[in-house]
């Protein structure tokens, strides 16, 4: 019952019995009759098998899951036993923003391998909001405050927004002294963001300038490029830039003035018993992304 549980779960995650048969050095009819008797011990259809893939059913989805939480358990009472609780090891899956991995989290993550040879890493570069569980992930790295449901979510990291342009738009367009004088710039912003930015400043000072450009973006690399271009200003958070404003390639517009800082979070399932991998790598991020560029300490 064990080998079998293991089979389908790996089969649901392949999507494919070949995939599970050559990762474990058998045969594919083997594989297959494994699912079949378990799908006999349970007396319910756990795969809908094609020529080509499996796709669990609605029953298996929901068995899968549950079966994985066991299996994981099973695997931590092992490491117990055997006295390697603390060593992290196996498959971690790990979601993240696609801009935010490939400036600031993609190294971080080989950090952790490098510190873990036991691991494997699945890294996914996503900028939709993820449903762990759903998706078989173990832990997210999310910005902002669209957070998902039923989720332990830990503040870990918080990075200022600012007002930023190459000196190539700044030396050749009207002095930016004010927020007054912002309106009348060229303005990048994410595609579905709002025209209306507020800015504190100096002593509380509040201010919502209305912004317009004829550029929008739904990706935050591209505005990145397209600040060093010289295409306007945006409002860009640290870690976006601070290495770009640290080199001279960008400058802070009126720097008294900021925007509500981005936070970022790392979230991972509700779980009594947590995989060692899990447990280290929450650890390893909470610690470390304060540091990279543009980051900073939650106050």
């Amino acid at each position: 019952m064990l080998r079998a549980m293991q089979v389908f779960v790996r089969v649901v995650e392949l999507g494919s019995l070949s995939a599970v048969a050559r990762e474990r050095h058998t045969t594919q009819p083997t594989v297959s009759k494994l699912v079949a008797a378990l799908e006999d011990r349970l007396g319910v259809r756990l795969l809908e098998r094609s020529t080509t893939h499996v796709v669990p059913t609605e029953q298996g989805r929901r068995f899968h899951e549950r079966a994985r939480r066991m299996l994981e358990d099973f695997d931590t009472a092992v490491a117990d036993a055997r006295g390697l609780t603390e060593t992290p090891a196996g498959l971690l899956r790990v979601t993240e923003p696609v801009s935010l991995g490939v400036l600031r989290l993609n190294r971080l993550v080989q950090e952790f391998m490098r510190d873990h040879p036991d691991l494997e890493v699945e890294l996914i570069l996503n900028d939709r909001v993820v449903d762990l569980v759903e998706e078989r992930m173990d832990v997210a790295i999310r910005i902002g405050a669209q957070l998902p449901p039923n989720m332990v979510a830990r503040k870990i990291a918080v990075s200022p927004r600012r007002l930023v342009a190459a000196p190539s738009y700044l030396d050749t367009h009207p002095a930016i002294r004010r927020p007054e004088d912002v309106p009348a710039h060229n303005y990048l912003r994410f595609a579905w963001a709002s025209d209306v930015v507020e800015l504190h400043g100096p002593g509380g000072a509040r201010t919502t300038p209305s912004l317009s450009g004829r550029y929008r973006i739904n990706n935050s690399m591209a505005i990145r490029e397209s600040l060093l271009m010289g295409t306007g200003i945006g409002l860009a958070p640290g870690w976006l830039v601070q290495d770009l404003v640290d080199a001279g390639q960008l400058a802070v517009v009126l720097p008294q003035w900021q925007a509500p800082p981005h936070e970022a979070f790392v979230l991972y399932p509700s779980r009594r018993h947590q995989p060692a991998r899990v447990r280290e790598f929450v650890r390893f991020i909470g610690e470390r992304l304060a540091e990279q560029p543009g980051f900073a300490v939650p106050g």
